[in-house]
């Protein structure tokens, strides 16, 4: 009588059982996995089956054993554990840049790096109904095209997009094309996640300025024949230190700017510029210390020093402090008639 033809396969299903099957907390004994493979139409021996066992493990698959009223065999390791599972479904949930139908997608594929019983560990933190999410299905064709573009030293165009308040309409926000319809034309050179959304950093070539663009507001993207223009001013910018001084991905001047801060503050300034700043003891303030940062002046630098309260001031350089006092009495002249 002929093999059946699935035989050649058993040993790529034994790995798939005890892969999607077993954990450390849950194995398998041999006449399980025997059962197991009955149901992909495979019959098995007991003696196969630990030949096949030990040639899993030479080939580099880290199986146990544990003996109770039976040996039962598992998975001990695998490529992520399951904290680090966790913490991949925690930054697609997070993620204002993927759709909901998207996040969904990918936390499937995640799942599947873990065993079954563990993956019910990971649908448990699942909770994404109801959060802020883009709706553009695109972003993964963006991301993909523009990673192409800025492999291959080209510049490219597309349309930018904005919300719209529509108040004679059902939609209240609807998005439009900026520029009124007109294509844009950059040269991209990196990829940044800020604040839960995806950027562009670019060269605008219209305005010869660097400019952050929303990946999910960007449509039809279009590689072309032009060679990117920028390298000059890209090759003075550590771009890992512009995008700490770049509040909100807002551009704006970038200044060295002295701050005094209140000691309690000190971790806030270490998780947004890092520990390697410059910092002294202010002689002028007791229980403050001057920090010197680069920043880029923008409303969104200014909001966060509002949020600070009065545990922050600029120091220097004047011209900046005059800008924030000018815009702090902006926002109070708005409820100086203001009922309350």
């Amino acid at each position: 009588m002929a093999k059946n033809p699935r035989q050649k396969q058993k040993l790529l299903y034994i790995r798939k059982i005890l892969l999607e099957k077993t954990d450390e907390r849950h194995g398998l004994s041999i006449n399980e996995i025997i059962k197991e493979l009955e149901a992909y139409g495979i019959n098995a021996e007991r003696k196969s089956i630990y030949d096949d066992l030990r040639i899993l493990e030479t080939y580099g698959l880290d199986i146990c054993s544990e003996k109770s009223k039976t040996v039962k065999y598992y998975i001990a390791s695998r490529d992520f554990q399951i904290s680090e599972l966790k913490l991949l479904v925690d930054a697609i949930q997070s993620s204002k840049f993927i759709t909901e139908k998207k996040s969904m997608e990918l936390i499937k594929k995640v799942e599947s790096l873990a065993s079954e019983n563990e993956a019910k560990q990971l649908q448990n933190q699942v909770v994404i109904s109801n959060r802020v999410k883009t709706s553009n299905e695109t972003i993964y064709y963006n991301v993909d095209r523009l990673h192409d573009a800025i492999s291959n030293n080209r510049a490219v165009e597309f349309f930018y997009n904005q919300w719209k308040l529509n108040l004679g309409s059902t939609d209240k926000l609807k998005l439009e094309r900026r520029r009124n319809g007109e294509r844009y034309k950059v040269s991209p050179y990196a990829l940044c996640w800020d604040d839960e959304n995806y950027y562009l950093i670019a060269y605008d070539e219209r305005n010869e300025q660097i400019r952050h663009y929303r990946v999910d507001k960007m449509e039809k993207i279009e590689i072309t024949d032009r060679k990117r223009s920028g390298d000059e001013l890209f090759k003075n910018i550590n771009l890992a230190r512009y995008s700490r001084s770049t509040f909100g991905m807002f551009a704006g001047e970038e200044v060295m700017v002295t701050l005094s801060v209140d000691n309690s503050l000190v971790g806030v300034i270490a998780d947004r510029f890092g520990k390697n700043v410059f910092i002294t003891k202010d002689e002028n303030c007791e229980n403050h210390f001057l920090v010197r940062v680069n920043v880029n002046i923008s409303e969104q630098f200014f909001g966060w020093l509002f949020a600070l309260g009065d545990k922050v001031k600029i120091v220097s350089p004047e011209d900046v402090a005059k800008k924030f006092k000018r815009h702090s009495r902006k926002v109070s002249n708005l409820y100086k008639e203001a009922r309350v």
